[in-house]
């Protein structure tokens, strides 16, 4: 390979984590890149169709201390005697993580090696690994301007959070959004409802609940349920659609006037990309309700609203998105504050982060 570059990417579990990875090593098209994850997690579907994967066993960090906290400390030692391994015998030059459990081993090992280490951290709220490792890693690349301020020892700077290629290009588009597979008028105003990768039982309960005032005052719905609400089929109409996922979300967020959604920051750089408002209901059982404070930075910005889930109920709902769909002029000003929150260059600027730091 001469004097290409070798990186290890370590991006697991969920698309929050993996999708920023994938959008930044696909900016980094004369680097060599290799990728760490878990057995049996979403990046075993997803990145051995462009990436050689390699897997360690790692579990999530417990509270308190018992018999499952050793576990996971003789897991972690392992798994980070592993990765120091691949790591020389593979002569790789860095390695580059989004965070999560499989971060910790990898930065540990990295930095055993005097290799570089570099990590996006996409949440407002930074997790229990960014906040314990940031301080060993050679750059911490941000999200959220904000979340500097909760990591003080850490090297950072703010590059957004990067977003697919594809999600990007097809977000950015002038022409009008198109949705082939789904025949709705290009007149009428049309209420998008997703809850994240994982689905929103709670969410689509109370979505159903309101959805027949917001039809008969002339709306159409679509309505993302996951694959986890077996009440998915209980409601039908005309103009409510609902899908357990939807490929073209870049195009779905496009057409809608206003979107109902969970708080992942994954999510959310979506939506600000695409310019599209928000009622932002974060996921109440998240680590350390770190939703909240992302949708918090939003709605300080006057991108969406927050409300919390325990203070919602089905008629405050349906009062709240008939108030805003009234409102056009609220609906456009927050629609340009989310276009302000977005950064379309971030990968690019992730990129020639690592770029620089596996050249030093």
């Amino acid at each position: 390979m001469g004097g290409q570059k070798k990186l290890l990417i370590a991006a697991s579990g969920t698309g929050g984590h993996l999708f920023p990875a994938i959008a930044t090593a696909q900016q980094l098209p004369d680097t060599h890149i290799e990728w760490l994850g878990v057995p049996d997690r979403l990046e075993t579907e997803l990145v051995p169709k462009q990436y050689f994967l390699h897997t360690v066993r790692m579990g999530g960090v417990q509270s308190g201390f018992g018999l499952s906290t050793l576990k996971l400390l003789v897991r972690f030692v392992k798994s980070t005697v592993q990765v120091r391994r691949l790591l020389k015998q593979g002569g790789f030059q860095g390695v580059f993580t989004t965070g999560g459990y499989i971060a910790a081993p990898a930065i540990i090992a990295a930095r055993s090696l005097g290799l570089p280490a570099i990590m996006h951290e996409s949440n407002a709220l930074p997790g229990k690994v960014t906040r314990w490792l940031s301080p060993w890693c050679t750059a911490v690349a941000l999200g959220f301007a904000e979340t500097a301020q909760r990591l003080p020892k850490a090297r950072t700077s703010v590059v957004g959070t990067p977003v697919r290629s594809q999600f990007l290009a097809a977000a950015l588009k002038n022409e009008p959004a198109r949705l082939p597979d789904i025949d709705i008028p290009s007149d009428v105003p049309l209420i998008v409802v997703v809850g994240g990768s994982q689905g929103a039982v709670a969410v689509n309960q109370l979505v159903r609940a309101t959805a027949p005032a917001w039809l008969a005052a002339g709306a159409w719905i679509v309505h993302i349920t996951g694959a986890s609400d077996a009440e998915a089929d209980s409601f039908r109409h005309p103009h409510y659609i609902h899908r357990p996922f939807y490929n073209d979300m870049a195009a779905l967020f496009r057409r809608a006037n206003l979107a109902i959604s969970r708080a992942g920051a994954g999510t959310l750089i979506e939506l600000a990309i695409t310019g599209t408002p928000s009622i932002l209901i974060p996921y109440p059982f998240a680590a350390e309700d770190h939703q909240t404070y992302n949708a918090i930075a939003f709605s300080k910005a006057g991108a969406a609203q927050l409300h919390q889930q325990s203070a919602l109920t089905a008629q405050k709902l349906q009062a709240i998105v008939a108030d805003l769909l009234q409102s056009p002029e609220q609906l456009e000003t927050m629609a340009d504050a989310a276009r302000r929150l977005s950064t379309t260059n971030s990968a690019e600027k992730m990129a020639h982060l690592i770029e620089q730091c596996l050249s030093a």
